[in-house]
């Protein structure tokens, strides 16, 4: 099993860190890991580049760090925190002389065909994205030496797909996973799971509730993204948890 590279392009909720007019400690950090652009990482290997969602940072996150390579964009679901940077596959489609594969469950892609209708016209607009769907459901993806194995979680009542690669499991936007699905999850070197902020909410889980389910998994080490600028500083929150876990950042690389 060869080692797979995962980039964290951004950490930050849908609002992003900073928050726009914020003057809370947090947003006006000097701290590098205390800015937090919106939730999307990349899965790669030597031959294989695929990005799990592409929010409305994703030019900056491909600018910021040299992607100029890019086999596929993989959708956890369709809130426009994760999908509104679809447009930005254009430069693939220039670049690589590829039509871009997207994959994504019928639901989102009944979104991304609403939210990018241009794309899906019958009358094509010159250089707009040319992009292929391809279906998710419950069944591994390929995509060039990467296998993907969806594992499906709630956020509040909207089905989500979290992934599993190898041994790393990437987990956004959840508060529920039921007992089928966590089997999923077992034996892992690394989770990546969201965790909020520390205040109960409706669709996220808190810090708490991240590193109770760390405990309850026992992955090797953990890491927290999809990060509020209510969670707090960077430095003060990763002192506080286990050794085996911490928060992630923009730019943070593992090799798994």
């Amino acid at each position: 099993m060869s080692k797979i590279k995962l980039t964290f392009l951004g950490t930050g909720t849908s609002q992003g860190v900073p928050l726009i007019g914020c003057k809370c400690p947090v947003c006006k950090s000097t701290n590098p890991a205390d800015k937090r652009l919106r939730s999307s990482v990349l899965i790669e290997t030597a031959e294989t580049r695929v990005v799990i969602d592409s929010g409305p940072d994703f030019r900056q996150q491909l600018l910021r760090y040299e992607i100029d390579r890019l086999d596929a964009v993989v959708f956890t679901h369709e809130h426009k925190d994760h999908i509104a940077g679809l447009d930005e596959v254009r430069a693939f489609n220039f670049l690589n002389e590829m039509r871009m594969p997207v994959y994504a469950t019928e639901r989102v892609q009944t979104a991304l065909k609403r939210e990018f209708a241009y794309i899906f016209s019958e009358e094509k607009y010159p250089g707009i994205p040319e992009i292929d769907l391809f279906p998710i459901a419950d069944m591994p993806i390929t995509i060039g030496n990467l296998t993907l194995h969806p594992i499906n979680v709630m956020h509040y009542r909207l089905p989500v797909k979290a992934f599993r690669v190898n041994d790393l499991a990437y987990v956004t936007d959840a508060n529920f996973i039921d007992t089928h699905e966590k089997k999923k999850l077992q034996n892992l070197e690394v989770l990546i799971l969201n965790a909020l902020r520390h205040e109960s909410h409706i669709s996220h889980f808190t810090l708490q509730q991240a590193i109770e389910l760390v405990e309850e998994l026992k992955p090797k080490k953990a890491y927290f993204t999809h990060i509020s600028h209510q969670l707090g500083l960077h430095n003060a929150v990763n002192q506080g948890l286990p050794a085996n876990m911490e928060l992630a950042c923009d730019g943070l690389q593992l090799i798994v």
